[in-house]
C-alpha cells in the first residue's frame, strides 16, 4: 500500500507557508487544502474497500481438493 503524500498536497502546503496566517490567500489555500486532502482519503478508503472485496471474493470461491 502506497502511503505517501501526493505531490499536489505537497505544493499546495508549500504555497500555504508562504502566506501570512490569517490573510486571504492564506484562507482559500486552506480550503483548497482541505478539499485535497478529503478526496485523497476517500480515494484510499475506496480502493481499500475494493482490496477487501475482492480478498473476500477469493476466499468464498477458494475450494479445498
Amino acid at each position: 500500500m502506497n502511503s505517501s503524500i501526493p505531490t499536489d498536497i505537497i505544493k499546495i502546503q508549500k504555497k500555504l507557508v508562504s502566506f501570512e496566517k490569517g490573510s486571504r490567500n492564506y484562507k482559500k489555500y486552506s480550503k483548497i487544502l482541505i478539499k485535497h486532502i478529503k478526496k485523497n482519503n476517500m480515494i484510499r478508503r475506496v480502493n481499500s474497500h475494493i482490496d477487501t472485496i475482492e480478498k473476500m471474493d477469493k476466499i468464498k470461491n477458494f475450494k479445498v481438493k
